[in-house]
């Protein structure tokens, strides 16, 4: 390597570390034709793994998906999945896809952008509808997270409402965030990213780098932390936050958990309480890609700022979270998972309470970009790896002793 020109080595430094944290080194979301409804497989093959509490099977429930972001699971079993390209699908039980689900927003399919989230709403069994997150295209190639939900109707999407906008657009195709987190209460959280533009996550005249949270209709709660605060903007629920691509509520509890990358190192957990300041880019435990420190950084602290709840040195570029609980027979019970994309595996991280009592990685047999992960009501847990051929897969936990 010593050989190699000074400026091509520093390409391949920057290069590599975020190839490891985006979808893709290319946009190979964008300008792709969705694939066609997939048949049933002939058989769902599945592997026994090993994990600190004892054998795990891994099945392949299905295929051929391409960048999967989010599941969502649906009363009779089957589950939505979303593309990050744009597709909303059915995938059954049996692993049979469906074609791309009509209705659904066009979306910023560049980069880290594209049809994000998909969660079902309180009253689905009544309404049946869903929620989305994703990238929206702007005027002159800007784009912003945006949240819609519509009726789901067999195939189609209809009554489709925009219900929040990220605003200012802004150019760049990273940082979208973006998860979707119902709090049992009438609200709706939604997560995001700073859109590569640091400075903006301290700015509460604008949304990027904010946790939004909403009424379901999209009407801001009156007892939201800046609601009448001059040069603040109603949403926001906490601010000072890089690109949240993990939350889920704590079902013991009833705690928001959300999940960010840091940079070149610093990923972390958060307990976001409102009108706090999570501190991007002023502390932080990560520097740049290009093993510079981030321009903005005072260091790890300072006065006025929270600290993570749990940080990663190194990062393994976490992405989606849920909470496995309620299950005492169980070696997993009280356990909060999360996907690795860097690590290319499945991160469980041991609770008391809420304290983290220790970690392992699982799926690391795989080797796959774990880019959600769902606990299903058969107590199963299920990711979808965040691949050309990406696969939804359901994991049996171990065995009591």
């Amino acid at each position: 390597m010593r050989h190699v020109p000074h400026r091509l080595a520093t390409a391949l430094l920057l290069a590599l570390p975020l190839a490891a944290c985006n979808s893709s080194a290319k946009s190979d979301a964008e300008a792709k034709t969705p694939a066609a409804a997939q048949a049933a497989p002939a058989s769902q093959p599945a592997q026994t793994l090993t994990s600190a509490k004892g054998q795990i099977r891994a099945t392949q429930v299905a295929r051929g998906l391409a960048h999967p972001w989010s599941l969502a699971f649906l009363p009779d079993g089957s589950m939505l999945v979303t593309e990050r390209g744009g597709a909303l699908r059915r995938v059954g039980t049996d692993g049979a896809v469906s074609a791309p689900i009509s209705g659904v927003p066009k979306v910023f399919a560049t980069g880290q952008g594209g049809l994000l989230d998909v969660v079902l709403a309180p009253d689905f069994a009544t309404t049946q509808r869903i929620y989305l997150s994703y990238a929206e295209p702007g005027d002159n190639g800007t784009a912003g997270t945006a949240v819609a939900y519509g009726t789901l109707a067999g195939d189609a999407l209809t009554d489709v409402k925009v219900i929040y906008r990220q605003e200012p657009k802004v150019d760049g195709p990273n940082h979208f965030g973006s998860r979707l987190v119902f709090d049992g209460k009438g609200h709706l959280f939604i997560s995001q990213g700073e859109r590569n533009k640091r400075a903006m996550s301290q700015e509460l005249d604008k949304l990027q780098g904010k946790l939004v949270r909403l009424n379901l209709d999209g009407s801001v709660p009156q007892d939201n932390p800046f609601v009448g605060k001059a040069g603040a903007r109603p949403e926001i629920w906490s601010y000072g936050h890089r690109n949240m691509q993990g939350m889920a509520l704590d079902p013991r509890t009833g705690t928001l958990w959300q999940s960010e990358h840091g940079p070149r190192g610093g990923d972390e957990i958060n307990l976001p309480q409102a009108g706090k300041n999570y501190g991007w880019p002023v502390i932080t435990h990560g520097i740049n890609y290009s093993g510079q420190p981030i321009p903005e950084a005072e260091g790890k602290a300072k006065d006025g700022m929270e600290q993570p709840f749990h940080v990663w040195e190194k990062s393994p570029g976490v992405s989606g979270m849920a909470f496995y609980t309620g299950r005492p027979e169980s070696p997993w019970n009280d356990s909060v998972f999360l996907g690795s994309l860097a690590e290319r595996n499945l991160i469980r991280l041991t609770l008391q309470g809420d304290t983290v009592l220790g970690e392992e990685r699982l799926l690391n047999e795989i080797g796959e970009r774990v880019r959600d992960v769902r606990v299903g009501p058969d107590g199963n847990v299920y990711v979808v790896t965040d691949e050309e051929d990406g696969k939804l897969l359901r994991i049996e936990p171990p065995k009591a002793p």
